[in-house]
């Protein structure tokens, strides 16, 4: 199944899921520590209230709204980063992040092609459909990232987020990797 055909029928937490573990992939782009989401993956879980979201999204907007990244104004990965972020829903409900998580699944595969060395002459809407020949490997790790995230909650609501977590927390360090070099060769 295609990322696109799984952000359609992902429910509510599936979605959240999707979209948080996007952005958490993305979070050394904003300087963020490790756990500067955590607070929020806490509230997918059963014993969470859904209404605690907004209130938990506005403190880790003020811990990173500071610029506190490698913003220099027009780094378009971190940009990008930031916008998803921005767009997070203030209510957990399914129509909102039904929205945002699509918006994260584009922006993240956008700003990893960005990372990227490789050119990727295919458009982003062709690699979430499933055409993934050629494709760059960071882009192309972030792709088969998404979509196992969207399965793991898929086929084990509240018991896939352990799991949709280590695959975020992979993806997480695997771009601040990047991150890291792409600051080593501006110097």
């Amino acid at each position: 199944m295609s990322l696109v055909d799984l952000i359609a029928q992902a429910d509510e937490r599936g979605l959240a899921a999707s979209g948080l573990a996007c952005l958490d992939r993305c979070a050394p782009l904003l300087g963020g520590d490790d756990e500067i989401l955590r607070p929020l993956w806490g509230n997918l879980t059963e014993a969470s209230d859904a209404a605690d979201w907004g209130g938990i999204l506005d403190q880790i907007r003020a811990k990173l709204g500071e610029g506190d990244g490698e913003d220099d104004g027009d780094d378009e990965a971190v940009l990008l980063a930031r916008r998803m972020l921005e767009a997070a829903p203030a209510e957990r409900t399914g129509a909102q992040v039904r929205v945002w998580a699509d918006a994260c699944s584009v922006a993240s595969l956008q700003i990893h092609r960005l990372l990227d060395p490789a050119d990727d002459l295919a458009t982003l809407d062709s690699r979430r459909e499933g055409r993934t020949e050629d494709m760059p490997p960071l882009a192309a790790a972030e792709l088969r990232r998404q979509i196992t995230v969207l399965e793991v909650v898929a086929g084990h609501g509240a018991g896939g987020l352990r799991r949709a977590l280590e695959v975020s927390v992979e993806g997480r360090r695997v771009l601040r990797a990047v991150v890291s070099r792409r600051a080593r060769g501006r110097k």
